[in-house]
């Protein structure tokens, strides 16, 4: 893609702080441990990760954009990123400066097609809340518009100007980032930098499309309607289009302030129950989910008194539906077993389960994986919030110490959707344990449990009587397969497929290349630099020189073909 010329500073900006952050990488975990420096290496480990992703939070501020989104999509990344790293970024917000109330006018008025005072009764300058993307503002509808929606009060999002620009600028640096890291075989062997570059693209790419969020709101509403604990606020369709979207005011207690909910006579302990229940619902039932759960998109809504006994006395409001996810057949399979295996502490089933949603890959070998599962479970499993906060700190960092590099040197990739449940039941704990201290995930998550057993039983016989049918297919095919491969050999029909081996030794032979070019690296440019100091042309000559085997190491070319 060309990089529009407004933007060139903003695209350099960004490789620069990426080519800095993977030279580091690359000089202390791959060339220091190659010269026996590996000590030195590990030590400096977790300060390193700590200062790259402190230097990148604030890159992702001072930009704004889809910066500040790739920090918040990395720190959930536990599968491919250390924990100094992901650690880092949570805390990273989607707030920024917002947006002179002349610019949004103008952008409003452009996607609208008329002047605000003619689409609104009333519009608030001050913003609600002013993100990366675009910013929100109360407004108030014509008294024919809310007389034909039924409501008055609304909230107007509209989209920062010029962010197609930047969000292009910026996916096209990430893509050429990810071009690099797929050259680098200590990423490439554990994930597909630029697979995991157009997941996010495609996620950006609907995040700023409101069109795509309120068919999203309308689905989501569909999916609720027959449950009276929560409520979507509606859309109304004539003041939206694509950068600009008009919500119903659902505004009510945001569902962590606990002490607002004391004020208002609803339990907090209550609000977690059903709010777990129902992202659990949404999670293995209907399969449709708000992937963003956290607290600033959840509200509780007070009834008003109500002859129904029955109604609740409040409802879960859910707001922006930009981040939804989707469980499809396979990965509706996959998470029962984990679900199963997590109810019955069963850490080889757990494992069995990651491998079903696709989330390790084929062949890898889990056996520490399974054994970190059981220790896992063996100490920690069923407690509550309450009882892990008295669990001695230094345990947990014993059990990190332990089994953090078995998980992080698997090869993990998981799919999208698989990330936004984790990121979703991630969210919903969270928000739990703020509400009630007490709060057991476990325990919540039984009743699903239960009825997938359930329905797992009902399915018990068709997977035997399948299983018997395999294997007696097999049986038969069986005596015909092997005398075949006997007439081969005699016959001298059977050929051995060697390119395996081939690939082995063209690998071995492209490893042993790296290492001397690091080598070769190391030596002028450490060179250069204590030469500089007596010779400055010799010293720069040298550190120049330096660049050819880097490059080679970085980027080696294909091994050639054996014949």
């Amino acid at each position: 893609m060309a990089v529009p010329s407004g933007s060139r500073a903003r695209y350099r900006r960004i490789l620069r702080f990426a080519a800095l952050s993977l030279a580091q990488t690359w000089w202390y975990d791959l060339f220091l441990p190659r010269v026996g420096l590996r000590g030195v290496a590990e030590r400096t480990r977790s300060a390193r990760m700590q200062r790259i992703a402190r230097r990148f939070h604030a890159l992702a501020v001072d930009l704004g954009g889809l910066m500040i989104k790739v920090g918040q999509f990395m720190s959930s990344r536990l599968d491919v990123l250390p924990p100094e790293i992901t650690k880092e970024l949570e805390g990273l917000q989607d707030e920024v400066p917002p947006v002179p109330f002349a610019e949004i006018r103008a952008a409003a008025e452009a996607q609208l097609g008329m002047p605000l005072e003619r689409a609104y009764d009333w519009f608030d300058e001050t913003p609600v809340a002013a993100a990366s993307l675009g910013q929100a503002h109360r407004a108030r509808l014509t008294p024919a518009d809310a007389t034909l929606s039924g409501f008055g009060a609304v909230v107007v999002k509209v989209q920062r100007p010029g962010i197609d620009e930047i969000v292009d600028v910026d996916l096209a640096a990430l893509r050429r980032v990810a071009g690099w890291l797929s050259h680098v075989r200590l990423v490439s062997d554990r994930v597909d930098a630029p697979a995991l570059a157009e997941e996010f693209a495609a996620t950006s790419r609907e995040e700023i499309d409101y069109l795509h969020e309120a068919q999203n709101a309308e689905r989501f509403a569909d999916e609720a309607a027959g449950n009276p604990a929560i409520a979507v606020p509606q859309v109304v369709w004539e003041r939206s289009t694509r950068k600009v979207l008009t919500l119903e005011d659902v505004t009510a207690i945001k569902i962590s302030d606990v002490a607002a909910l004391r004020a208002a006579g609803i339990d907090p302990s209550e609000v977690a129950h059903a709010f777990a229940t129902t992202m659990f619902t949404q999670l293995f039932r209907t399969g449709f989910f708000h992937a963003d759960p956290h607290p600033g998109n959840v509200f509780v809504t007070p009834r008003p008194a109500s002859a129904d006994a029955a109604a609740p006395p409040w409802t879960l409001t859910f707001i922006d539906f930009g981040m939804m996810g989707t469980v499809d057949a396979r990965l509706r399979a996959g998470l029962r077993t984990v679900l199963l295996a997590v109810t019955a502490r069963d850490s080889k089933r757990l494992v069995q389960g990651i491998l079903d949603v696709g989330a390790l890959l084929p062949g890898a070998d889990t056996r520490d994986l399974e054994r970190a599962y059981a220790t896992l479970f063996a100490r920690f499993g069923g407690m509550g919030f309450a009882q892990l906060r008295e669990v001695d700190p230094r345990e947990f960092r014993d059990f990190a110490e332990e089994f953090g590099d078995v998980v992080r040197t698997l090869p993990f990739q998981l799919p999208e959707n698989f990330l936004l449940i984790v990121r979703a039941m991630s969210l919903t704990s969270g928000v739990c344990s703020t509400l009630d201290a007490e709060f057991n995930i476990w325990e919540s998550i039984e009743p699903f449990a239960g009825q997938v057993l359930r329905d797992e039983g009902g399915n018990l016989v068709k997977d035997v009587v399948g299983q018997i049918s395999a294997v007696a297919s097999t049986a038969w095919r069986l005596p015909q397969r092997l005398d075949a491969l006997i007439t081969g050999f005699e016959e001298g029909t059977v050929s051995v497929d060697m390119s395996r081996l081939e690939r082995r030794l063209d690998r071995l032979e492209r490893v042993a290349t790296r290492g001397l070019s690091a080598v070769v690296f190391g030596i002028l440019l450490i060179g250069g630099i204590l030469l500089r100091a007596t010779d400055e042309v010799f010293g720069v000559v040298l550190m120049a020189a330096s660049v050819v085997p880097l490059v080679t190491t970085l980027f080696p070319m294909t091994g050639r073909r054996r014949r």
